[in-house]
């Protein structure tokens, strides 16, 4: 069986390998004043190694830091994939093979082939589906779970990986509105897909001091996901996993 790994560089930022194909989702390597990390970064860029494809799930900062790859020396030959929001940004910031794709739309980066499915954000958002050597892997983004994502198991067969956000983000200013899936509805998704593995993203995310007071809320104890998939989907293998720690998927 083709080998398939996970390793989370920090946030949903993840390192995702099927057999020698090298994936990169939805890149955050540095931080502003309004936009931590609240964990170590992994890697840097300099330090990634070859990419064969990056996935970008839509133009947020924290999930398209196209500036770091840029300023890394990444090579601007990869190809990357995201929706038609994110593939103007990337043209314009030099990455010369850019594919725009939108729900259910698929393109092939040589045997890897990645199809965009629904997801719901703050922005216009895709969610991926990524399959190589008879292996699928589910990448969440940070959207809010809708009804659409119910039928990937059906469209696309067993799921090896799901990565799924956990941390409910509202915001402050737009009286709490929710526009990232929290942990209940992030393995009520789990359930349904059925995954060999769950990993769970997008929890340390903060906005400083102040910015966590006056402009986002969330949930940053991944655990609370664990304890959800515990008694929705025991069957399913979660991992809480430290940036840099990788996980394979048996």
């Amino acid at each position: 069986m083709t080998t398939l790994t996970v390793t989370r560089i920090g946030h949903a930022c993840q390192l995702i390998e099927i057999g020698d194909r090298r994936i990169l989702t939805d890149p955050w390597f540095t931080q502003t004043a309004t936009y931590y990390q609240g964990e170590r970064v992994a890697s840097q860029v300099a330090d990634l190694g070859r990419i064969d494809a990056v996935v970008v799930s839509h133009e947020h900062y924290d999930h398209c830091d196209l500036d770091a790859l840029v300023d890394g020396g990444f090579d601007l030959g990869v190809p990357l994939v995201g929706p038609g929001t994110v593939a103007a940004i990337a043209r314009n910031k030099g990455f010369r093979d850019v594919r725009a794709i939108e729900a259910w739309e698929a393109t092939a980066v040589g045997d890897v082939r990645v199809t965009a499915a629904p997801g719901k954000h703050g922005v216009h958002e895709i969610t991926f589906v990524i399959q190589s050597g008879g292996r699928t892997v589910y990448f969440g983004g940070d959207s809010l779970r809708v009804p659409e994502l119910d039928t990937i198991p059906e469209r696309f067969g067993r799921i090896d990986l799901a990565i799924l956000p956990t941390n409910g983000l509202c915001i402050r200013p737009m009286n709490l509105e929710q526009v990232v899936m929290d942990a209940e509805e992030a393995a009520e998704l789990t359930a349904v897909l059925d995954p060999t593995v769950a990993v769970a993203q997008h929890y340390a995310f903060h906005s400083g001091r102040l910015g966590d007071q006056m402009i986002t809320k969330g949930d940053q104890d991944p655990r609370h996901y664990a304890d959800a998939v515990a008694r929705l989907a025991p069957q399913v293998d979660v991992r809480l996993v430290l940036p840099g720690v990788p996980v394979t998927v048996r």
